[in-house]
C-alpha cells in the first residue's frame, strides 16, 4: 500500500459564493475554513493547500446568537505598553462588517505560513456585489 500524495497538477482550485444573509457565525466560519483548507475534497493532505476559493457576500447580514452582539470585544495589542485596545463588536459591524468574519475564519486555520496562504484565498464583501463574476463562482448553501 502507498500514501498518494497530489502533485500540484492534480489539485484543481475551485471558486464557491456564499450568501451569509442570516446565517450564524460559527456555522458559516466552520464551512468556510473546511473549503479553504481543502476537507472536503478525497486527496486532502494537510501539509499542501488543497483548498479551493471562497468569496461572501452580504456579510454585513450575518447574524450572532445570544448576548454576543452586546458581551463580544475585539482585542488588538500593539506591542507598546498600554498598546491594547478593545473594540466593541457593534462598532466592528457598524465600521467593518467583513472584519468580523475574517477574524473568525481566520483562527480556525492553520498558524503558520500555510494558513495564511490558505487565507488569501477568502474574499469577504458587504452588500451582493463582487469583482469575481469572471470565475464563475458555484453557489454554496450552508
Amino acid at each position: 500500500m502507498k500514501t498518494l500524495t497530489p502533485s500540484p497538477s492534480d489539485i484543481t482550485q475551485a471558486w464557491f459564493v456564499v450568501d451569509a444573509t442570516g446565517i450564524p457565525l460559527g456555522r458559516l466560519s466552520t464551512k468556510v475554513a473546511s473549503i479553504l483548507r481543502g476537507k472536503h475534497k478525497p486527496y486532502f493532505v494537510p501539509n499542501i493547500d488543497t483548498g479551493d476559493y471562497v468569496v461572501i457576500i452580504n456579510a454585513e447580514k450575518i447574524r450572532i446568537t445570544g448576548l454576543k452582539s452586546l458581551q463580544k470585544v475585539y482585542k488588538t495589542f500593539s506591542g507598546y505598553p498600554s498598546g491594547q485596545k478593545e473594540i466593541p463588536y457593534a462598532k466592528v459591524m457598524e465600521e467593518h462588517p467583513e472584519r468580523i468574519i475574517e477574524h473568525a475564519v481566520k483562527g480556525m486555520l492553520p498558524k503558520n505560513t500555510l494558513g495564511r496562504a490558505m487565507f488569501k484565498k477568502l474574499k469577504v464583501y458587504t452588500g451582493t456585489e463582487h469583482p469575481h463574476t469572471a470565475q464563475m463562482p458555484v453557489v454554496l448553501e450552508i
